[in-house]
């Protein structure tokens, strides 16, 4: 029975269910139900929300009450307890930011809360017209922060090594040796080095993490084999204290290695294990040769390291990828043979063949060379800019949209530092080795400088931002300032660009950090006066939402205000909801205005 009326009670009436499906089908059939339902349910939640503040001033009541009871130790504790917290959230949103550039906060909102809310949208199908060899073609146009191997890289033992010497700083990072390490067993290992021992051992050598242990192991496949080229090749990178030294390991390198590639190939067709040999054999003999004319190049002679830059380009021609010609364009100008470089940039500064920063401002320097000696900003911006200085502006633009870093390295707006052994396209890294060895080139050129320094900002009000498509080239990574990060060194300010604000959060929890101690600073310094300007802000905002309840009240026409006792006006008696609004004693100028304009009697008294 006791189930059976529960039941009865809380199921609802079968007549009531038959009201409501016919309200609904009328609903459903008439707009103009739809709307007197959408009314109804407006006046419902205003009523929810308007007999809120109607309670308001019950529940103030005891928060004066409570706050008429607190000590100034009590506030003094509660502001230090909050400057320290946001203190703590500032300094955590300022790393975060340094460190990954997003804010914390932002990014917890976006990934987390707005799944919770329901404000992910859903990405759209891929339109199933496209083909594979569409989205094929589309992944490869998109741009990659691929990293490489800098073609003018500097010698580790007679360089990098000296550097750290005189200034006790790590020039090279974990991260860009490893990519190095990598690189030598690549060009230096094959399959058939068990059949040797003197391979065997320096293929473990290119894995050694300890320069000395590379050195020894060098060494010991030396006195395996006395025409082990790689050896001599590891000798003259990491133990030569000076390029003199150097060069003369890469000679012994360059003796032993020719033999070797003769050998490999009279033999390399017979089987498949030959070719990788010749293949190795090949990576040493052009990288030796290289060296050898950058070696050249760095001990004056000049004209000797152009020639073994030709030769080695002719006879390889196949390696473009290692981009020698980079090191002939730095040799040329150094010559200042520039009709030499103008040939090279135009069998290299082609369209299908991927830019470089080398590529793009050697080719802006030619154009700017053309008339930045009698180039003027003042006079440029009177009788316009000649087809010449349009065409020199257009070359700077180009090559700044290419790299944006570059500039402020070359007008030597930030300091530069040792080049590393990779770098990245467009990015930071790419800069640096760039400036490091071009700089002296645009100096030599009157002008050139001037010219850069007056043009080079402009190219940002070409691209669109925030870089949704390129101008000229293909949209900037993104990718490159976490790249750029572990290729140099961390006592370098990598340059980031496009320049990220800071967040709005950094800027809240610093601001809050600031009111916060200054508050605690102010409470402990005078403990008295705070607590009465405390307790004076929340007397007005008492009073403050008192005169807006009534207004409200009055415009409303909720039985007006009528004012008792109106010969005397001691008080204001607000007839109506009483128990919301009760009786306003006037004590302040405020007061009596508003006594006067309720009391026709009073005039201005």
């Amino acid at each position: 029975m006791a189930d059976g009326g529960g039941n009865a009670r809380g199921a609802p009436s079968p007549g009531v269910l038959r009201r409501w499906e016919r309200l609904r089908a009328a609903a459903a059939a008439a707009p103009w139900a739809r709307g007197l339902l959408a009314v109804a349910a407006g006046l419902g939640l205003c009523y929810a929300v308007l007999r809120v503040p109607l309670r308001v001033r019950d529940s103030l009541a005891g928060v004066t009450v409570f706050l008429s009871t607190l000590t100034p130790k009590f506030y003094f504790a509660l502001t230090v307890t909050s400057s320290f917290i946001s203190g703590l959230i500032f300094v955590f949103e300022w790393w975060h930011f340094r460190k990954y550039g997003t804010s914390f906060i932002e990014q917890v909102s976006v990934s987390h809360l707005r799944p919770l809310i329901g404000g992910v949208e859903s990405s759209p199908a891929a339109p199933a017209a496209f083909s594979a060899g569409e989205s094929e073609s589309s992944r490869q146009n998109m741009p990659e922060c691929k990293v490489w191997r800098n073609p003018l890289n500097l010698f580790r033992g007679a360089e990098y090594s000296r550097y750290m010497w005189v200034t006790g700083k790590e020039p090279l990072t974990y991260y860009d040796m490893n990519l190095s390490a990598q690189d030598h067993q690549n060009f230096f290992t094959c399959d058939t080095d068990a059949l040797r021992p003197s391979d065997t051992v320096m293929q473990k050598a290119w894995r050694e993490r300890n320069p000395q242990a590379r050195i020894k192991a060098a060494y010991q496949a030396l006195e395996l084999n006395n025409d082990c080229a790689t050896a001599y090749v590891l000798l003259a990178e990491e133990e030569a204290t000076t390029i003199v030294d150097a060069e003369r390991y890469f000679k012994q390198a360059l003796k032993a290695g020719e033999m070797i590639y003769r050998k490999s190939q009279n033999c390399h067709s017979q089987s498949p294990q030959h070719e990788a040999q010749l293949r190795r054999d090949t990576n040493v003999l052009v990288y030796v040769k290289r060296r050898l004319a950058m070696c050249a190049r760095k001990l004056g002679r000049i004209r000797e390291a152009v020639k073994m830059m030709r030769d080695l380009m002719k006879e390889f021609p196949l390696l473009s990828m290692l981009n020698i010609h980079e090191n002939l364009l730095e040799a040329l100008l150094e010559l200042q043979a520039y009709a030499d470089v103008q040939a090279v940039l135009a069998k290299y500064d082609d369209i299908s063949l991927p830019k470089s920063a080398a590529i793009c401002y050697t080719a802006a320097l030619l154009k700017a060379r053309a008339v930045s000696e009698r180039f003027s900003p003042e006079t440029a911006s009177k009788r316009g800019l000649s087809t010449a200085e349009i065409n020199a502006v257009e070359a700077i633009h180009r090559a700044v949209e290419f790299n944006p870093h570059v500039p402020k390295y070359l007008l030597e707006m930030k300091s530069l530092v040792l080049p590393p052994e990779h770098i990245l396209k467009r990015g930071d890294s790419e800069a640096v080795a760039y400036a490091f060895f071009h700089l002296q080139h645009w100096k030599r050129i009157e002008g050139a400088l001037n010219l850069l320094h007056c043009t080079w900002e402009g190219t940002f009000r070409m691209i669109p931002y925030p870089l949704e498509k390129g101008h000229l080239f293909y949209p900037y990574p993104s990718c490159t300032e976490t790249a750029d990060r572990e290729l140099l060194p961390t006592f370098h300010e990598v340059s980031v660009y496009p320049q990220k604000e800071l967040p709005f959060f950094i800027h809240f929890t610093a601001g809050l950090c600031s009111f916060s101690a200054m508050l605690a600073l102010l409470t402990h310094q005078f403990p008295e006066l705070m607590v009465i300007f405390a307790k004076a802000l929340y007397w007005s905002k008492e009073r403050v939402e008192g005169v807006m309840l009534s207004c409200c009240c009055s415009a409303a026409g909720a039985e007006g205000a009528v004012a008792s006792e109106c010969s005397q006006c001691s008080d204001l008696q607000l007839r109506g909801p009483t128990r919301c609004f009760g009786t306003l004693h006037p004590s302040a100028s405020f007061w009596k205005i508003l006594r006067s304009s309720f009391c026709p009697v009073s005039g201005t008294g």
